[in-house]
């Protein structure tokens, strides 16, 4: 997810009445020829637009199956029940990194660099671990996340609980044998660092791919799944194009993130499930690959990845 857990739906899914270009939701690409899966999304922060009207228009244009992800206790059970309403939706759970410190710190606001709030504590973290921890045995989650660290909206003040959080995640998704997904913000080292000390699970999937291509490199070389996003589409983002460049075929995803994210020409405008073609015909050209080569990769990738 590309802003914090407490932020995020504020007013980013709108899909809007379409009077002003940016509140419009993007025209259906052109269907791909080989169905994909949308490795990471936010069904419940898009605006209005019910599930399975969401699901559909992803369908239609060859996005047959959703991850659909959970960022805070309350998201979790609505990733998990919505999971099991729809046969083409898998579930991930986790408090999002930025959650830890709002938790621990008792800041229904959001936690920043500007100060605390009066402590939650402790206790508080592990009660909502624990909950996060039921949710992870269901067969319909596949994967623990978005779970690891983020330095950008998080000062020196919330990383000791970030960094626990990460940590307890980490133990969870080996215990159950789920995919770990992780967001990384501003904090590549660290993250590879808890994770070659707490040993990673069989499957680590880095949503929304950030790094360069010696990060690329290294992720290869551990097995990690990467992700990309619609933002590798960015002007300003050759650095990932560099990395999706060197990323081994087997070991690439794409998802949306959606609403955030949502790659050009659309930037600015609402994100959804439909659009994962345009990134991945992006993505196809950047790597000098066919788009059906791709899609078939990563529909492979993905399956293989969350165990459906």
């Amino acid at each position: 997810m590309a802003a914090t857990a407490s932020n995020a739906s504020n007013g980013s899914g709108r899909t809007g009445s379409g009077k002003n270009d940016k509140d419009a939701p993007p025209p259906l690409p052109a269907p791909l020829g080989v169905p994909v899966a949308d490795s990471h999304t936010h069904l419940d922060m898009q605006g209005d637009t019910p599930v399975a009207e969401a699901l559909a228009k992803a369908a239609s244009v060859g996005v047959t199956t959703v991850v659909q992800v959970g960022c805070d206790v309350a998201g979790s059970r609505w990733a998990a029940e919505t999971a099991a309403a729809h046969d083409v939706v898998w579930a991930t759970v986790a408090l999002h990194p930025n959650e830890a410190p709002r938790i621990v710190h008792g800041d229904p606001d959001g936690w920043s660099r500007q100060g605390t709030r009066p402590a939650g504590g402790r206790e508080a973290l592990d009660a909502a671990l624990a909950e996060i921890d039921a949710l992870a045995a269901l067969p319909q989650v596949k994967g623990v996340g978005e779970t690891g660290l983020d330095f950008f909206r998080t000062g020196p003040e919330g990383m000791e609980a970030q960094e626990y959080s990460f940590r307890r995640h980490i133990d969870i998704a080996k215990r159950h044998g789920k995919a770990l997904v992780i967001h990384d913000r501003e904090a590549h080292a660290d993250v590879l660092r808890v994770l070659e000390e707490e040993g990673a699970p069989d499957a680590v999937v880095f949503h929304c791919y950030s790094g360069d291509a010696e990060m690329a490199k290294v992720c290869a070389d551990n097995g990690y799944y990467m992700s990309f996003a619609g933002n590798v589409t960015f002007k300003n983002a050759q650095p990932l194009r560099d990395a999706l460049a060197v990323a081994p075929l087997d070991l690439i995803l794409v998802e949306t993130d959606a609403p955030f994210l949502t790659p050009a020409p659309y930037r600015g405008r609402p994100n959804a499930p439909y659009l994962i073609p345009v990134t991945l015909r992006a993505m196809a050209g950047y790597k000098e690959i066919g788009e059906d080569e791709l899609a078939a990769a990563v529909a492979a990738n993905t399956a293989r990845a969350f165990g459906y």
